[in-house]
């Protein structure tokens, strides 16, 4: 038998928003489940910031491969609707405020009951239960709030934060691991169950590296380490200016220590005793920061980051966006691909970074225009007649 994707057979009710929920149902689509996005009169919130320049893009990426359905759920017909796509789901994701769902009648419990197989996975800020729970929780905010942003920056200057919204895709890809392990319990007991992933939670492991600093240094409050090792436990570790940009290197070793000095014609401070291990370079940092950007900024970064590939040293340059996205190692292995979309013309859309062996990454299909497939949900799968598809429009459910 040939392979087939992972999800294939699954049906999801997708009421996710923004970034956290639709992402997770967008990796969730591209391992081959069928994704029926939910979305009220005017769409989606992110789908509204497309009358911003530019903000289309966000929603186009997040929302490949999903079938689009209107459906307004503070209508009693409403509500019947999505329990009867509840009964034929295995899969409901959102993430509103937490009560929210259950304040329009339609929380886990009174879904679970039309569906004991159904699994409801649930993205929130801060969790649905303890003292912040009802907090508003934003990227920005759970950054403020987790401690992203007092460690990004520079130690001389106010706290930054992190420029990705690492808070939401970080709860996403959560919350999709939490989907797909409850399936696989279901598998073996015939149960779902609710997941549920707080956004704070999700990005607190991240912070390996400045807790190490935190608790050596007696549970004293770190300094900001701009580009520095988040522990200062790592040196060279840093981003060098060259004659024409920056470049990134980090020595997690001997032998890229000295590797890095190969390159740099000075092998003589092998022997220096200043330098001879990690502990002692991590203790004169300065000077190792000074040696090494005095070297690369005597270079182009282009040719810099070829040298030090020669000399397997681990560097990377500091690119732009504009190099990113056509970046051809990611358009060689389909991560990113061009695509005419019907509502945005030419964008590069992001494939999952999930691989399955034995199958392509799936074949990008754009998202569309509000409530695209309303026929093909409500009448094709639902098996609503027409007059009554007629009548979900003329009162305003669908």
């Amino acid at each position: 038998m040939s392979a087939g994707y992972p999800l294939q057979g699954l049906t999801v009710v997708d009421l996710g928003q923004i970034y956290n929920g639709p992402y997770c149902t967008f990796l969730m689509a591209m391992a081959g489940a069928t994704i029926i996005k939910i979305e009220a009169k005017g769409g989606e919130n992110l789908r509204r910031r497309s009358v911003v320049g530019g903000a289309a893009l966000p929603f186009a990426m997040l929302n490949s491969n999903k079938r689009f359905a209107t459906l307004d759920l503070k209508k009693p017909r409403g509500r019947e609707l999505l329990e009867q796509m509840v009964r034929r789901a295995d899969v409901l994701v959102e993430n509103f405020a937490p009560g929210a769902m259950e304040r329009l009648g339609v929380g886990y419990e009174a879904l679970k009951a039309i569906n004991p197989r159904l699994v409801y996975g649930s993205g929130s800020g801060y969790g649905l239960s303890g003292p912040n729970k009802n907090y508003p929780a934003m990227d920005l905010t759970v950054q403020a709030m987790a401690g992203i942003m007092n460690v990004t920056g520079y130690p001389d200057r106010p706290p930054v934060k992190a420029g990705p919204a690492l808070c939401d895709f970080f709860g996403g890809v959560h919350l999709y691991g939490a989907i797909v392990t409850a399936l696989y319990e279901r598998e073996k007991t015939g149960v779902g169950r609710r997941v549920e992933v707080s956004m704070q939670e999700a990005v607190y492991a991240s912070l390996a590296s400045n807790l190490g600093l935190h608790f050596s240094a007696g549970n004293g409050v770190p300094p900001r380490t701009g580009n520095r090792h988040g522990g200062l436990a790592e040196s060279p570790y840093n981003v060098y200016p060259t004659a024409d940009g920056y470049l990134a290197i980090i020595c997690v070793n001997e032998t890229h220590w000295h590797s890095l000095l190969k390159a740099m014609e000075r092998e003589d401070l092998a022997a220096d005793p200043r330098y001879a291990d990690l502990k002692s370079r991590v203790e004169h940092m300065d000077e190792i920061d000074e040696l090494v950007g005095a070297f690369t900024s005597r270079h182009d970064k282009q040719a810099l980051f070829d040298l030090l590939m020669r000399h397997r040293v681990p560097c990377a340059p500091v690119r732009d966006l504009d190099e990113v996205i056509n970046d051809r190692h990611m358009h060689a292995r389909r991560a990113l691909e061009w695509v005419e979309h019907p509502m945005y013309g030419r964008v590069c859309l992001p494939n999952s970074p999930l691989r399955f062996d034995g199958v392509e990454p799936m074949q990008i299909q754009p998202s569309g225009e509000l409530g695209r497939d309303n026929r093909a949900v409500y009448g094709d799968w639902l098996g609503l007649a027409e007059d009554e598809m007629a009548r979900l429009v003329n009162d305003g459910v669908i």
